[in-house]
Formats: structure tokens, sequence, C-alpha cells
């Protein structure tokens, strides 16, 4: 990537609600000397949000682009050398910065937890490549805390022999955020996919969907949508909402970096609710709730209703709501030769939304200014395959736990 660039990041979508939020961690965090810009439709309006931003961000250029218009997402990813997008849905929006990015060899990020998105994606991999770009998706709740937390146990099992993973869980032990407008209408724009084409539904139900031709001997993938007892932790597990999306990138991840987790990996995710006398009620419930949303979402006269109550794009929880917000998550894994490893990542702050905003705003600092101890890697990447490691010294330095023990 050329040096001649006059800007380090570039934060597109930042007058959206979390776009807001990541402005705003970056104003506070960004070293001294970052270059950052701000991008949007309207230069009106980011000059409002810069003027609500810590002085850090006071001379901050503003630069207009929209995600329809592909001469102005051309100038904008020439002028930085990466560039973060909230701007979403990302199916129906964010191909053509994608295309720009791969294009000029500029670093990306974003926050897609669209299997729609990134499998569209993927057409511009050898293209990012051959351009050095890093296209790196999924880089807030969605997917940092599953790929990075894999990647620690993919480094202890390396430390002690040779990195291979079989069995790996994710458990998500405690929780609490809020839900956007944003997430909603990128869960519809999917919903929507799927009833209208069948190629689609395909697609979203394949477990690997990311990973470029199902490849031989790899272990046998199914997403886990009941409840049951795990006698091994001693709790009832339940299904966790965002598993169908973030084990199709694990599984990118360890194709990526040429099945180091192992071809026998078998990586799944559900959500803890405790091992007492109303535990099975309780897992019950969230599985009955989550396949009731669904169902309301694909059905026209419940998603009306569902349109008139829940937040629209822009929208979220308070700001009160979103400091109380948490979430800490354990991840275990044998190895092929009876070795146990466990990794927890947790943070304070709405998952969605603070920790999302801490999430990104490192990731963009990292692809913007790191780049010269980032994996020698191109193409369309995942949080562990394209960055890793600095990614993880960043979030622990900004308070993130990502901790790894033998077990």
């Amino acid at each position: 990537m050329t040096d001649q660039r006059d800007l380090d990041v570039v934060l597109f979508g930042a007058t959206g609600f979390v776009g807001r939020l990541i402005a705003h961690y970056l104003a506070e965090h960004a070293p001294q000397g970052a270059r950052i810009g701000l991008a949007g439709r309207s230069e009106d309006k980011l000059a409002r949000i810069r003027g609500e931003l810590p002085p850090a961000a006071s001379a901050w250029p503003l630069l207009s682009a929209d995600s329809g218009d592909r001469a102005s997402l051309d100038a904008l990813v020439r002028r930085t050398r990466a560039i973060a997008t909230t701007v979403g849905p990302y199916f129906r929006a964010g191909m053509p910065l994608v295309e720009a990015c791969a294009d000029a060899g500029t670093h990306y990020a974003d926050l897609t937890g669209e299997v729609l998105f990134v499998h569209e994606a993927l057409r511009h991999h050898e293209r990012a490549a051959a351009s050095g770009a890093r296209i790196v998706n999924s880089t807030g709740f969605d997917s940092i805390p599953s790929d990075l937390g894999v990647l620690l146990l993919h480094q202890a099992a390396a430390a002690d022999g040779d990195g291979r993973l079989g069995r790996t869980r994710l458990v998500v032990k405690a929780m609490r955020g809020g839900l956007s407008g944003g997430t909603l209408a990128s869960l519809k724009g999917q919903v929507d996919e799927i009833r209208r084409d069948s190629a689609s539904r395909k697609i979203v139900t394949d477990p690997y969907a990311l990973v470029p031709g199902r490849p031989d001997g790899a272990a046998g993938q199914r997403d886990s949508f009941g409840i049951q007892r795990d006698e091994e932790l001693g709790v009832w597990v339940a299904p966790f909402v965002m598993a169908t999306f973030n084990t199709r990138i694990v599984r990118r991840s360890n194709a990526l970096q040429d099945w180091a987790y192992g071809r026998d990996f078998d990586y799944s995710e559900v959500m803890s609710v405790g091992g007492g006398i109303t535990a099975p009620a309780k897992a019950a419930a969230v599985a009955g709730g989550l396949g009731a949303f669904a169902g309301a979402l694909a059905f026209g006269p419940t998603r009306a209703l569902l349109d008139r109550v829940l937040p629209d794009p822009g929208e979220g929880p308070s700001e009160k709501s979103r400091r109380r917000g948490f979430f800490r998550i354990e991840l275990h894994a044998e190895t092929p030769d009876g070795r146990r490893y466990r990794s927890t990542v947790a943070a304070q702050g709405d998952p969605g939304y603070n920790a999302t905003a801490m999430m990104m705003g490192e990731t963009a600092l990292c692809l913007g200014l790191d780049s010269d101890r980032l994996p020698d890697r191109a193409g369309i990447l995942t949080p562990a395959s394209g960055i890793g490691q600095p990614l993880v010294e960043r979030l622990r330095g900004a308070g993130m736990t990502l901790e790894i023990e033998r077990s």
C-alpha cells in the first residue's frame, strides 16, 4: 500500500447510532498523531457529530461519500490506509465499498453478522489478495470474542504440541445488552432474502458456507437449536442467537490459516442457563423464544406488529443501559491427544454497542497503524486470520479480558 495516503483510518457511517459510539471511542483512545477522518453522506451531520466529540477530534477531516455512489467510494478509499464501516444492512448496501477497497488495496473492517454478505464478498477474495487489501469482516461482538477466543486456544495448544483442536465449544456464561435498529434491519433483510430465494436459504444453513470448498476429511458440523445438560460443565445449555454466524467465521479462520486448528476441529456455540432446578425450563424458554422470534419475522402480520414496537435504524439503548451491559464468554477445547484448555473473553459495556465500539475501534487502529505487525495475508479475511495477536494485545490494553488457561 502506498504511504502517500493522507489518513490512517476513516470511519464511514459516523452519523449512525453505532458510528457515533465508535467515533467517540477513537477520539478518546486513538494515539496522538493518528490521522482519522469521518465519512458519510452529509457533511453537515458529520460536522455536528464532530462537534460533540472530545477535543482530539476537532480537526478531523469530514469526507462526503455515499454507499450507492461508486465514484465517491473510490475517492474515499484512496485517501486512507484503512476504513471501518457501519453502513448497513451490508448485504443491501455494503458490497460497493468492499469492491472499492479490493481495487485500491485499502484495508477494511465491518460489523456484519450476515452470512449472505460475507459469502457474496468472497467473490472478491483474489482481487483483494492481489492488491494487498485486508477485508476483515465481523469486527464487533459478531465475531471477535468467538474468533479470538479460539485463536487463544490454538496458540496455547501449539505451545504445548501441534496446535490442533478437537471438540471446541463456546459457552455464553453471562450477558446483558440491548438491540439496535440497525441490527434488526440486517436480520430482517436476511430473513427476507432467505424467504425469496432457496439458494440463499441453502447458503445460510450450510455450516461450511464461508469455507472455500467443503474440505475432505473435515468434521461434520450441524447447528444446535435444542437444549441439553452439559455434564462436563454441570449446566444446561440453550441455543446462542449468534451461533449460526459466528461458527462460520471461526471455520473460515481455520481454513485461511491452513487448517491450523485441524481438519477434525469440531466447533459449536451455546448459552448457559445454569445448573439449578429451574434450568431446564429456562433453556426451553430461550430456545422457544428464539424460534418464535424468527417465525414472527418471517410471517407478514407478526412482522408488521414487530416493526411498530422494535427500534428503527439509528435507534438504540440509552447511555445508562449501555454502561450497565456486559458479557462473559468461556471457550473450552480438548486436543486430539487429550489436553484441555479454556479461554475467557469478557468486557464491560453493552456487547453490541460500547463493547463493539471498542472492538471495531481497536481493529481500525490495527489496520491503519500496525500493518507491519499483521499476518502476511490479504483478501476476504476474519479477525483471527487477518489481524490476530496484534488485535488481542490492543484489546487487552483497552481493558477487555482475553485469558487462556490449561485445565
